[in-house]
């Protein structure tokens, strides 16, 4: 992903923001409501172990990213040289304290689902090799530890069968009762609809939407219209939104905590569908300590 420093003109618009908002800080710190935070693992070796990462106390959802090629038949995983045996028992170290869901897709461009059958065969394939399934003869490359749930990061192609992909998934999780072992999320550009995740999200099987208000100039300038789109499409709890913004501010779109807490907290807390912050990436925010800030206000 290609990180660009943000125009010395929106840091003086962060500054101005901060201060006019000033007087609601009184008010985040006592709405009582505590959301989530979720952060991307996996793509960079030195952002440390999948455990360490629980270790922080900070998040709520921790994602492996990425399940890089799929839809001919062939599946490739992409952990930027982490030993997937230590991710096997970091996958079951978090158990205690996070969600631990799979992120398909990416910035590479050797993924798509071209007939139905495809969308079919990858569910399968998340589902024994990476979830509660079990089929002799699957290589499992984590073991007997279990995936929460899959992400759908697309970024390129056609939006055609990610809504078979989706309902397959979740068709398997009528064999139980007690629990709920397929979760699904996605994570969509800013900018509403999004093309590839639609059907998808049409399907109403997508109970988690992590909006990306970050990578791309337009979102960064305009999240509060995005925001509102989004949380009106999904009004309620029954599919909830995160906030998604980078933890390095490198990064296009990238929000100060202090502009966080006073601009942002306020507005996106007014939608039922608020669920928390999505943090890209656990490496970033590593270097940052970024969501020790977020943590506080979520």
């Amino acid at each position: 992903m290609a990180l660009t420093h943000p125009r010395p003109a929106a840091s003086l618009l962060l500054v101005a923001a901060i201060l006019s908002a000033a007087g609601l800080a009184t008010a985040i710190s006592s709405s009582g409501f505590t959301g989530g935070v979720t952060v991307f693992w996996g793509r960079n070796k030195n952002e440390g172990s999948l455990a360490e990462a629980c270790d922080t106390g900070r998040y709520t959802i921790v994602v492996i990213s990425f399940l890089d090629v799929f839809g001919h038949g062939k599946y490739h995983l992409d952990l930027s040289g982490h030993d997937l045996s230590t991710v096997a028992a970091g996958i079951k170290h978090c158990k205690s304290s996070a969600l631990v869901y799979l992120s398909i897709g990416g910035f590479g461009n050797q993924y798509s689902l071209p007939t139905a059958q495809s969308a079919i065969d990858l569910a399968d394939h998340l589902w024994y090799t990476y979830m509660a399934g079990y089929k002799n003869g699957v290589y499992r490359p984590f073991g007997d530890a279990e995936i929460d749930g899959i992400d759908f990061f697309i970024e390129h192609g056609s939006p055609d069968n990610y809504d078979v992909l989706a309902k397959r998934l979740w068709n398997f999780n009528k064999g139980f009762r007690a629990r709920t072992p397929v979760q699904l999320s996605a994570t969509p550009r800013c900018r509403y609809p999004d093309r590839l995740v639609g059907k998808a999200l049409a399907t109403g099987v997508v109970g988690r939407i992590n909006v990306r208000f970050y990578d791309d100039s337009y979102c960064a300038a305009h999240w509060k219209q995005e925001w509102g789109k989004w949380t009106a499409a999904y009004p309620t709890q029954d599919i909830q939104v995160y906030v998604g913004v980078p933890a390095s501010e490198k990064v296009v779109g990238y929000m100060h905590p202090e502009y966080v807490h006073y601009g942002v907290v306020p507005v996106v807390k007014k939608a039922a569908s608020y669920t928390g912050f999505m943090i890209w990436d656990r490496y970033s925010d590593k270097q940052t300590n970024y969501s020790s800030n977020i943590v506080q206000w979520t």
